[in-house]
C-alpha cells in the first residue's frame, strides 16, 4: 500500500467475469480503512460496462480494445493500441489481468512492461510464457500473484509453511457438469449442457474447459510453471463441493488445505491486498453439516488431463500448442462444429507433430502459437 493507504488498480477484460467481480472487490473496499480506487480499466467490445463504469467511477480512465469506429463515448483510448496506451499512460500499482484466453498474454507483458505488479488470472500466460514473463517482472522489480482460485490457495499455503518442506501439490477440480454422466452419452452432449456449471458461474469458454478438464490440465501446467514443482509430485483430486482449492503435502507426510467458499471474489481480494492480508467482507466457510468428498478423475471421462502432463513432459512450445489447440476445439464445439469428445482427439493429434521448438522470446511464443493453431486447423476437416 501506498502512503495515503490507497492501492490504484488497472483491471484489464473488465466486463468479463473475472473482471466484474474486481470491480465488485474495489467497490466494497470503498468501507474499509484501506482502500482500493478503479484508476483503469478495458472492455473489448461491451459499451454497456464501458459506460456504467464510466459512470460509477468518473475519474477512472476507459481502454476500448475492440474497432476505434464502434468505440463508444467515454472511452479515452480505442483501438488495437488502446490496450498499450492506457497501460503506458496510467500510474497505478496493480493490473488484474481477466482478459480470457491466449489474448491475455500480451496484456501481462505490457502490465510488467509499465512498471505495474500483474494479479493474474489468464491462465494461458502462464502456460504459454511464464519463465519469460517472470524475468520481465523481476527486471522491472514487479511481482506476478496468482488469482486462479487453485493456484491462490497453493500461494498462500506456501507462503505461510515454507517452500522447503513441501513435497506435493494437490489442486482440486468440481469435475464439472458430466462427473456422473454415463461415458455412452458424452458424444451427444451440447455446448450448453456443457455451460451448466454445479458450482461456478464462469464464461462458455472456461466453463466447457471445466466439462473436459481441460482447464485442470492447463492449472497443471500453470502449477508446475508457478511454483517450480514436477509434474510427477502435482496431483489433481475431483472435488464436488468446492470447498478446498488447494492442499500441500509436507515431509511429514501431513497434508494442508487451502479452505474457503467457491467465490472468485475471495482469491481476487487477496491478490489486490497483497503482501498484506485484510479482512475479506466476502464471507467465511462454514464447515457444520458438509461432507467434503474427493475422487480420483478417470482418464476415458477426463483425457484432457493427460494430455496436459504429456504437454508438460514434451516441453514450453507443446504446452503452448496445447493451450491453442484447445482455444480453437472449444470455439469449434461451442458454434457446433465438433463433437465434445472430439476435442481431446483434436487436441492429441495437434501434439503428435513435432514441438521440439526453442522458446526464447515473446516472438517466439507467438509464433508457435500461430504454427499450432494452423495444424489444429487443418486437422479440423478431419475430425468435425
Amino acid at each position: 500500500m501506498n502512503s495515503s493507504s490507497v492501492k490504484r488498480v488497472v483491471v484489464l477484460g473488465a466486463a468479463g467475469s473475472i473482471g466484474r467481480q474486481t470491480i465488485d472487490v474495489i467497490r466494497r473496499s470503498a468501507e474499509r480503512a484501506h482502500k482500493l480506487e478503479l484508476v483503469a480499466f478495458t472492455v473489448h467490445t461491451d459499451g454497456h460496462t464501458l459506460q456504467s463504469l464510466k459512470r460509477e467511477f468518473p475519474l477512472a480512465k476507459a481502454g476500448w480494445t475492440g474497432s476505434a469506429r464502434d468505440a463508444p463515448e467515454g472511452a479515452e483510448w480505442t483501438g488495437p493500441s488502446a490496450l498499450e496506451d492506457l497501460l503506458s499512460s496510467t500510474d497505478a500499482d496493480i493490473a488484474v489481468n481477466g482478459i480470457a484466453g491466449a489474448a491475455g498474454l500480451s496484456a501481462s507483458v505490457l502490465a510488467l512492461r509499465y512498471g505495474k505488479d500483474l494479479a493474474l488470472a489468464n491462465k494461458e500466460s502462464i502456460v504459454m510464457g511464464y519463465r519469460l514473463l517472470k524475468r520481465l517482472a523481476d527486471a522491472r522489480s514487479r511481482n506476478i500473484i496468482p488469482v486462479d482460485s487453485e493456484h491462490a490457495g497453493l500461494f498462500q499455503l506456501i507462503r505461510h509453511i515454507g517452500a522447503s518442506i513441501i513435497t506435493d501439490l494437490t489442486i482440486t477440480a468440481s469435475g464439472g457438469p458430466f462427473r456422473t454422466l454415463p461415458l455412452d452419452e458424452l458424444p451427444h452432449v451440447t455446448a450448453d449442457d456443457a455451460c451448466r456449471h454445479p458450482v461456478w458461474k464462469m464464461g462458455r469458454k472456461i466453463s466447457i474447459d471445466s466439462a473436459t478438464m481441460a482447464n485442470k490440465g492447463l492449472e497443471l501446467i500453470e502449477a508446475s510453471r508457478l511454483f517450480g514443482m514436477p509434474q510427477q509430485n502435482i496431483h489433481v483430486l475431483i472435488h464436488p463441493q468446492s470447498y478446498v482449492h488447494a492442499m500441500v503435502r509436507t515431509l511429514d507426510g501431513a497434508h494442508f488445505a487451502h479452505i474457503s467458499k467457491p467465490d472468485m471474489r475471495l482469491p481476487i481480494h487477496e491478490a489486490l491486498f497483497w503482501p498484506q492480508q485484510e479482512t475479506s467482507p466476502f464471507g467465511i466457510a462454514d464447515l457444520a453439516g458438509k461432507a467434503l468428498e474427493f475422487f480420483e478423475p478417470e482418464e476415458e471421462r477426463y483425457p484432457m488431463l493427460w494430455i496436459a502432463r504429456d504437454a508438460i513432459d514434451m516441453g514450453e512450445a507443446a504446452c503452448i500448442a496445447y493451450n491453442a489447440a484447445n482455444e480453437i476445439a472449444v470455439d469449434s464445439f461451442d458454434t457446433g462444429l465438433l463433437g465434445f469428445i472430439r476435442i481431446a482427439e483434436l487436441v492429441s493429434r495437434v501434439l503428435e507433430r513435432d514441438w521440439n521448438l526453442p522458446i526464447r522470446s515473446f516472438e517466439d511464443i507467438f509464433d508457435t502459437d500461430m504454427k499450432a493453431r494452423a495444424i489444429t486447423a487443418d486437422f479440423m476437416g478431419h475430425l468435425a
